[in-house]
């Protein structure tokens, strides 16, 4: 969405940019950082809460950034008068502070996400979220609370799903029917754990838990669950087709049954080694043969099915323009409509014992699968998202996925309040 550099460059120029409070201080959140101070006109990182304080202050210093250490949601706004960068650990005084323009979730935590988004709603806060397991979990409820308060929750542009997002825009927008959005993989093995991706993990900088999760299918399932949620696809499948092809993406228009994609209302999928990577694609058909005329001259071939994808996605270096979208023009890059029709439920990576407690995403337990909803609520699963601290019931095998009568469920969590608030909210998803 190109406007926004000229937004962006306004705002510079008149004096008063956006000001951002991020939570969340990883390794996306860092170079998240790094980005916005030193390179985003019109836009200030004023404040970042992270629960150790040391990689909230990190987050600047590796920007070139000095920051203050604050407590209180009063002092972050002193220091955003002052002109200083601020640092805290508590994200929900952050979140009181009057000087914010948007918050950003890098955490990637299910139960503070949802803690951290619903506060920043009930705040009046304009929320760009990279938590897309938070969104797979209870997205459609938060979007409606967001509508209600007249404020925008939205994934991000970068990330694969808004990426997807955005070119499913852009094919509606030539009379095309997008039927296929999907996700181009690199790898793709259920089993790999924290200890299978450690040196992965330590040559990048990033969380083994998190490199698992990317490399287990977690997060593929999660990101085009919100993909199918914000457009209205579903699955064809449990785990969606996830094809092994090593060809270009363009081959792909021979793969899927256009009838099938026709009576589904469009699918979400992915692919493991196809080329260009690691990016996205769209599949789409046009029902006007004069325009099938012009696009076959056009180098997209004969159809049915048109090939359109972008063969990269640069994560937080396109965050930015998601926050200018929300702020200045009040547009989602990704955001759920209405009720889901896609989840992510709990697989199994190895045998456990009843009395076992659930290790939390990208961990040694579970991996997630993208699912229907209407499946999911027949067959009573477990979703991804509130899997983790559940306690089994009973012994269960490898690749078996779990329901909720397989477990006790950790007391007190607001993802499983808002999971049972989405299910009454949408009773007829999917």
């Amino acid at each position: 969405m190109i406007i926004t550099d000229t937004a962006l460059l306004k705002r510079q120029a008149e004096g008063r940019p956006i000001r951002v409070g991020m939570v969340g201080a990883g390794f996306m959140g860092r170079g998240l950082a790094n980005h916005i101070v030193n390179t985003v006109p019109g836009m200030l990182l004023v404040a970042v809460a992270n629960r150790t304080l040391a990689n909230a202050e990190r987050a600047y210093t590796e920007a070139g950034a000095t920051p203050v250490r604050v407590s209180t949601g009063s002092e972050v706004d002193a220091a955003i008068a002052a002109g200083t960068p601020a640092v805290l650990e508590d994200a929900f005084e952050l979140l009181k502070a009057e000087q914010i323009d948007c918050i950003v979730d890098v955490t990637g935590a299910v139960e503070f996400g949802a803690r951290v988004t619903v506060t920043a709603i009930e705040r009046g806060l304009p929320v760009v979220t990279m938590n897309a397991e938070l969104d797979g979990t209870v997205g459609p409820l938060l979007a409606q609370r967001a509508r209600e308060a007249g404020v925008i929750l939205t994934g991000v542009d970068g990330d694969q799903p808004g990426v997807q997002g955005n070119l499913i825009r852009f094919v509606k927008s030539l009379g095309v029917t997008p039927l296929v959005s999907g996700n181009i993989k690199g790898l793709q093995d259920e089993y790999r754990n924290p200890t299978t991706q450690k040196g992965f993990a330590e040559k990048w900088g990033q969380d083994p838990y998190m490199v698992t999760s990317f490399a287990d299918g977690t997060k593929v399932s999660f990101e085009e669950a919100i993909v199918a949620n914000a457009h209205g696809f579903t699955v064809p499948k449990r785990g969606m087709f996830g094809r092994d092809h090593h060809g270009h993406v363009d081959e792909l228009t021979e793969m899927y049954d256009l009838d099938q994609l026709r009576e589904l209302g469009g699918i979400v999928d992915y692919v493991v080694g196809a080329q260009p990577g690691p990016g996205i694609y769209v599949l789409g058909t046009h029902d006007d043969p004069k325009q099938r005329h012009y696009l076959e001259l056009y180098k997209l071939g004969k159809g049915p099915l048109y090939s359109f994808y972008t063969p990269y996605h640069l994560c937080h270096f396109e965050v930015p323009n998601t926050v200018a979208r929300a702020v200045d023009f009040a547009d989602a890059a990704l955001t759920p409509p209405g009720g889901p029709r896609v989840d992510v439920v709990a697989g199994v990576k190895q045998d456990l014992k009843a009395g076992h407690t659930v290790d939390g995403l990208g961990g040694y337990d579970t991996y997630g699968l993208a699912e229907s909803t209407p499946v999911t609520r027949a067959e009573g699963l477990l979703p991804m998202g509130v899997a983790e601290g559940c306690v089994l019931l009973r012994d269960v095998k490898k690749d078996e996925v779990l329901t909720y009568a397989d477990v006790t469920l950790p007391p007190g969590r607001l993802i499983d309040e808002l999971r049972a608030e989405q299910e009454k909210l949408f009773p007829n998803s999917g």
